[in-house]
């Protein structure tokens, strides 16, 4: 359950995105997987969401992001479900599904277990699809739980999106 100050600040974060992909003319499509949907569910509670928004993908399992996506097993494999380079197949692969021209790819490790050394709890990798050119970035939240990890990534993606259709 959101707390009621995250649930603003996603809210204003959603508002702010829905109106520039208005004004851009553009549709935006993602694929989450740590955030299962908290994404297009923040963009939903938007009204006008329908102009910007048709379809999205929550494929928490690899199977799913190798079927729906079209993501590289061998990416999945070299660099792990959660990299740069899945979560660019992952954004790639929505927008084409759904004919948008933003696409977001969300795949991370939301904990409390499934860490590691290398990839903490924490570790969100994201891709960025804007008109066929490919952004991607790694953050590494603070582990303030499953939900608090979830929700920053969530409006890490909504802030990025904003950013980026504003250059």
């Amino acid at each position: 359950m959101l707390n009621k100050q995250n649930e603003n600040y996603l809210y204003a974060a959603a508002c702010e995105c829905v109106q520039l992909l208005m004004q851009k003319q553009c549709r935006i499509s993602m694929a989450e997987s740590c955030t299962g949907g908290l994404l297009a569910s923040s963009i939903v509670s938007v009204a006008d969401a329908s102009k910007v928004f048709d379809a999205s993908f929550v494929t928490y399992a690899n199977d799913a992001k190798i079927k729906y996506l079209g993501v590289s097993e061998k990416n999945i494999e070299q660099y792990g479900v959660v990299s740069e380079a899945v979560a660019g197949e992952m954004a790639i692969g929505c927008a084409k599904a759904n004919g948008a021209e933003v696409g977001v790819g969300i795949s991370g490790i939301a904990g409390p277990s499934g860490g590691s050394a290398e990839k903490p709890v924490g570790t969100v990798a994201f891709g960025f699809c804007i008109n066929g050119i490919v952004t991607t970035r790694l953050m590494h939240f603070p582990d303030t739980g499953r939900q608090g990890i979830r929700e920053a990534a969530t409006l890490f993606a909504l802030q990025q999106v904003c950013k980026m259709l504003k250059n």
